[in-house]
């Protein structure tokens, strides 16, 4: 018996490394020391920093791959999982600086995971940071065919006096809500099985993945469905850079806005939302009807149009959301920050 009669063939994998190593270089920055294939990644701290502090962040893809691997559609998922790094790091104000990947398979199939690598290389061109490395583990018997798993890794640097952690947030400060480019990695599980069960207009059950619903446009289910994560990265670090005060971000993940917008607080706050003030996109209102979601588990589950908001000075709204739609950015006044106990209001209950 050899390692490929178990199942891992080490030369696949290496070529594997080979067929990447032009996206990994697409991805450089000039902070970056050595070269792909290495034990470890090097990079230096930009400079111009005076107390830099680095800012971490790890997060995955979560069951959205599940529709990657069925659609056979696997070039956004690796923007997702740069996204979801990205844009928590980005909430301390910290600027990307190099991320690493986790790639784990059943057994390697080079096309479909050089797609995978693809859209980790675009994602981290769009937030300017640098792929720095990662791992590509073949596991036979631990994954089924044409299964793998993802896991990302983000490192990026703050100025030690412009860190954003609540303690800027003042009563009266407004909530500006960025819009999300639809369901972003969140809620899949529910997704998934709206899908597989979910109530038709003509009375059937369960939709197919390549079919159209007229509300929701020309788009195939499993395309639409596979729409990445947006990444807020590149304009709010330009709005801050050209003085947008900006006193707090929150990056609108797992548990919606009720449980994130409450993450970028001060002690005795709460946010108070302003319903029907930004525009919920049709998938979600498609998900409660064909699902017949409860209004509470939509909000409590998706981000219901709302990627990442900004929290700023009451006086500053204008001008902020002004800059915002000078630079291609589609945002809302949502909200305002109110005395409390740390949740949200406003919203079902």
């Amino acid at each position: 018996m050899d390692y490929r009669d178990a199942g891992v063939d080490v030369e696949a994998g290496r070529n594997f490394v080979q067929r990447i190593r032009t996206l990994v270089d697409s991805t450089r920055r000039p902070e970056v020391l050595g070269g792909l294939g290495g034990f470890s990644g090097l990079c230096e701290l930009p400079r111009g920093y005076r107390e830099p502090v680095l800012v971490s962040g790890t997060d995955g893809v979560g069951t959205k791959l599940k529709i990657a691997q069925v659609t056979q559609r696997h070039h956004t998922v690796g923007i997702d999982l740069v996204a979801m790094c990205v844009n928590d790091i980005l909430t301390s104000g910290a600027e990307p600086l190099f991320f690493l990947d986790y790639l784990a398979t059943g057994k390697l199939e080079p096309v479909d995971l050089a797609a995978v690598v693809e859209g980790i290389a675009r994602g981290c061109r769009q937030a300017g940071c640098t792929l720095l490395g990662g791992e590509t583990a073949e596991m036979p018997g631990f994954y089924g065919p044409g299964e793998y798993d993802l896991a990302g890794f983000c490192v990026g640097v703050v100025e030690k006096s412009h860190i954003l952690d609540g303690s800027q947030v003042q009563l009266g400060d407004r909530v500006i809500g960025l819009a999300s480019s639809g369901l972003h990695s969140n809620g899949f599980s529910l997704v998934r099985k709206v899908v597989a069960e979910g109530q038709r207009s003509n009375g059937g059950a369960g939709y197919c993945w390549d079919e159209t619903i007229a509300a929701l446009g020309s788009q195939p289910l499993g395309e639409l469905l596979l729409t990445p994560t947006q990444i807020y990265v590149d304009p709010v670090l330009k709005a801050r850079r050209e003085g947008v005060p900006i006193h707090a971000m929150a990056h609108i993940t797992g548990g919606g806005l009720p449980e994130n917008l409450p993450r970028c607080l001060g002690p005795a706050q709460n946010i108070h939302l302003y319903r029907g003030s930004w525009s919920v996109p049709p998938v979600f209102t498609w998900l409660a009807e064909a699902g017949q979601v409860p209004e509470v588990d939509l909000y409590h589950t998706f981000n219901m149009g709302i990627g990442f908001a900004l929290v700023v000075p009451s006086a500053e709204v204008d001008q902020t959301l002004s800059w915002l739609t000078q630079h291609q950015l589609t945002a809302y006044l949502v909200g305002e920050v109110t005395a409390g106990s740390g949740v949200v209001t406003g919203l079902p209950e």
